[in-house]
């Protein structure tokens, strides 16, 4: 009946040192529970068995280790796993000359510095050049930098 603790302890170990390299690498108490599971397994069999099977249990624990990771870091367990969706989302696109310097339009959202903005019937995401901008203001178009557009109150 010991032997069953020896290998439930071994391989709760290596489930958790699994866990810390391919899950949540980083966060240590992980990786050091399942250090102590093994290492406590380890111990149970000496102290229960003797040197003899201790050694055999140090051995097949590494041996059970190394084949799990070496299994776990293959690319198909992973490909199996992953989350294979495409994104579809797109960031702020300025085509040239669609929104020029000048062009008015209006604040969808209070702009803080960045926020909503409707101009010339196409929704872009702004950035205020001063101050805060409450939603509904009318603004005009100070700069156009690439994808950035940067606006005023019409009212300054």
């Amino acid at each position: 009946m010991i032997w069953l603790v020896v290998l439930s302890l071994i391989l709760a170990g290596i489930v958790f040192l699994l866990l810390e390299i391919m899950v949540v690498p980083g966060a240590t108490v992980v990786g050091l529970f399942g250090v102590g599971l093994v290492i406590a397994g380890v111990v149970v069999s000496f102290n229960h068995y003797g040197a003899e099977v201790g050694i055999m249990t140090i051995l097949g624990a590494l041996a059970v280790s190394l084949v799990s990771i070496g299994i776990a870091l293959r690319s198909n367990t992973w490909k199996k796993a992953m989350h294979s969706s495409v994104l579809e989302g797109r960031v702020n696109l300025v085509e040239a000359d669609k929104v020029v310097k000048g062009d008015e339009g209006t604040s969808i959202t209070r702009l803080n510095p960045m926020g909503k903005a409707l101009i010339k019937e196409d929704y872009y995401e702004v950035t205020s050049k001063d101050n805060l901008i409450a939603e509904n203001t009318p603004i005009v178009v100070v700069k156009v930098d690439g994808n950035k557009i940067i606006v005023k109150s019409k009212e300054e």
